[in-house]
């Protein structure tokens, strides 16, 4: 049954197709990904449509069952595997953490797949067990670009939600000098959450940094301050 429903979603997802939706979705990465050509909300609209059907299966299954989407390398795959695991965050516990650093480790290969995974299925698990922070740290010490992005953006919702600013600071430190320029939009995009009900500290940390922070970072983190803080900041 399962792999029926994994068999019936590929004959959507390229009945759905579209050579001009692929195209333009292309247009968006520097990096090779692959597409069918499938719009997001259709995308999405699928993933709620078959969940029903695996729902009663059960965690560890629908698990296995977001790793075989992954493994197709479809970008359109992994936005699926990402919406059904996300929809049991109220089922995870500690040991989940594993599976998804497994799957930023091993599928994550653009900035869309690492944002979509982390900013909701690897943060909600981060904000329900704060120990895990200890692995996006290490993660900001990696080779692995995705990774060092997956360390900033997996904190952007509990970031606006004015959660573990120390941390947040803890990771731009990291990450501040980086050169990949994927590394600092995801680093400013966290200080811009985190700015949010903590301006006072993230004007702070951009003033005591912007001689070593890269531009793109700065422009990130300042963009949701008023015009003259955002000039201040902007100064030489």
């Amino acid at each position: 049954m399962a792999n029926d429903i994994i068999a019936d979603i590929r004959k959507e997802l390229k009945k759905l197709a579209d050579e001009k939706t692929r195209e333009g979705q292309l247009h968006y990465f520097k990096e090779s990904v692959n597409f069918y050509g499938v719009k997001n909300a259709a995308v999405e609209k699928l993933a709620r449509q078959y969940y029903p059907e695996i729902k009663p299966l059960g965690k560890k299954r629908i698990f296995t069952l977001c790793e075989e989407l992954w493994q197709s390398g479809y970008s359109e795959e992994s936005l699926i595997a990402c919406e059904w695991a996300y929809k049991l965050n109220k089922e995870f516990e500690p040991d989940d953490f594993a599976t998804f650093e497994r799957w930023v480790n091993k599928y994550v290969s653009n900035w869309a797949s690492c944002d979509t995974l982390c900013n909701h299925t690897v943060g909600a698990i981060v904000e329900k067990y704060p120990q895990f922070i200890k692995n996006l740290k290490q993660w900001a010490l990696s080779d692995n670009r995705w990774l060092k992005r997956a360390a900033a953006v997996t904190l952007i919702i509990p970031a606006k939600r004015g959660k573990f600013l120390e941390d947040i600071f803890e990771i731009a430190d990291t990450l501040l000098t980086d050169g990949d320029d994927l590394v600092q939009k995801g680093y400013g995009w966290m200080l811009k959450e985190a700015s949010k009900l903590h301006q006072t500290e993230v004007f702070d940390y951009v003033m005591k940094n912007k001689r070593i922070m890269p531009r793109t970072a700065l422009r990130y983190a300042i963009e949701k301050m008023s015009p003259d803080i955002k000039k201040r900041a902007m100064e030489k």
